[in-house]
């Protein structure tokens, strides 16, 4: 097996914005290096000072060289039928991949990173970065964050790495993703999986015959797809058992990908797939204020004739979810069972005397009181949007965002549009939208993820 050791210098931390200044490939087989390539790169942008200060590499010294583009292929060759190994590999992949992306192409390599090889065959030490373990195990380098110098420094550490008794089986268990392959199904390798995009987005898996078997979603497509066969779960045997292909669909946005998949698995039933395939909801829990004014809930079930004269809340698949949701919130906010529709009969209700319920049953607390309490409890229960409103999210590349619509107290759909596009005029993007049907899961699938990511953009209708 081949390995291509590389390391890359650059002007900041994060790929999709900062650029490379220098990279250096060390072809390697395992035991001794074949051959080295290095190169600065001018990176069309300003090195900050702290960068210069930390690598030597100033704005002089890539004045005239090659741009990105003019290596690419250089790159491409080097790195041909090799594993692509760095210390910190998610760090360097992420970055060349990114260049390679911002030319319209696809980089794709097996991988395999020092930093989870150091800790495994070498455990306990109290730091794994590429300097500690330099200056731990006394490898002599010149120039340190240079890419050439810290290569070498990982070359030589891989070699310790692959010396010790179990360091080759543990690389090709890190290269293989952790992956037996006897439990790969049937037409189904190790190179299909590397082949996958580690991106955010929607996977299936088919048959021989095509059919969808399975709809997941993953922030990392090719770590999610090679976790189910890592694990020897009955899911994973189902899925040795009847795969074939995979296809996928990238989101760029999360949300996105978890709102698809529901409506995959409800449009395809696949047949591995047991969450989210439900699609009738015929219990509902809603709320009117009584005669004494104490806001009350019940669990019914509904029809299309029944449902106009009820002021629905949320609604449910089984009595026992509907049930079992506002039980929850009817203990949390120390509400009155009876009044609640949870208990039937007249006079105090059996929570009262176990201090669960304080007393609007039987009179000992204020409508006003208790509708603060109980209003809480309605907000947290509701799967309607009070207010019309659009998400914006991650787009599948950088020069686009996703844009998820909110109206009329429902999830509408989604589209991508340009960075440049404006957001203030929802009628100028409904020509993105390409528009699902809503349902209470989505609805409970957008609120979760708001209540999860404070900063995600929110704009108003």
């Amino acid at each position: 097996m081949k390995y291509a050791i590389i390391d890359i210098e650059t002007t900041g931390g994060r790929a999709i914005r900062d650029k490379i200044t220098e990279i250096a490939i060390v072809l390697h087989d395992g035991q001794q290096i074949i051959d080295t390539y290095q190169t600065l790169i001018n990176p069309e942008t300003y090195i900050p000072y702290g960068i210069t200060q930390l690598t030597g590499i100033t704005q002089e010294m890539v004045q005239d060289a090659p741009r990105f583009y003019e290596i690419a292929k250089d790159i491409v060759q080097w790195t041909e039928n090799a594993v692509f190994v760095a210390h910190n590999v998610r760090f360097d992949y992420g970055f060349i991949k990114e260049e390679f992306a911002r030319l319209g192409y696809t980089f794709s390599r097996k991988q395999l990173c020092t930093v989870r090889l150091s800790r495994a065959a070498f455990p306990g030490l109290p730091s794994y970065s590429l300097g500690n373990l330099i200056q731990h195990f006394s490898i002599l380098t010149d120039a340190r964050h240079r890419a050439l110098a810290d290569a070498l420094a990982t070359a030589e550490l891989f070699e310790m790495i692959m010396q010790q008794q179990s360091g080759v089986e543990q690389a090709r268990q890190f290269i293989n993703l952790g992956i037996k392959e006897s439990r790969l199904p049937q037409n189904f390798n190790i190179e299909k999986i590397h082949a996958l995009p580690e991106e955010c987005g929607v996977y299936y898996f088919h048959d021989p015959a095509g059919n969808v078997v399975y709809v997941g979603k993953s922030i990392n497509i090719r770590k999610r797809v090679a976790e189910h066969f890592a694990d020897p779960t009955e899911k994973a045997r189902k899925l040795q058992q009847r795969v074939h292909d995979v296809s996928y669909e990238i989101t760029g946005s999360e949300l996105v990908a978890l709102l698809l998949e529901s409506h995959e698995i409800k449009r395809l039933q696949p047949s591995v797939n047991r969450a989210q395939r439900v699609q009738q909801f015929p219990y509902a829990i809603h709320t009117w204020t009584d005669e004494a004014g104490y806001l009350r809930f019940d669990v019914a079930r509904v029809t299309a004739k029944t449902r106009t004269g009820l002021h629905i809340v949320s609604e449910y698949p089984k009595l026992g979810n509907a049930k079992g949701h506002l039980t929850a919130k009817v203990l949390q906010y120390e509400l009155c069972h009876r009044l609640a529709g949870l208990q039937n009969g007249k006079g105090t209700c059996f929570q009262y005397h176990l201090h669960q319920c304080q007393g609007a049953c039987a009179g000992h607390e204020s409508p006003d009181t208790y509708n603060a309490r109980a209003q809480e409890a309605l907000a947290a229960l509701s799967t309607i949007f009070e207010q019309d409103f659009i998400i914006i999210d991650r787009g599948r590349s950088p020069d686009e965002r996703a844009v998820i619509l909110i109206e009329q107290g429902a999830y509408c759909g989604y589209g991508y549009i340009n960075n440049d596009e404006p957001i203030h005029d929802v009628n100028e993007l409904r020509h993105c939208i390409k528009y699902y049907s809503s349902n209470p899961e989505t609805t409970r699938i957008v609120q979760r993820f708001l209540s999860g990511n404070a900063k995600v953009q929110v704009v108003k209708i």
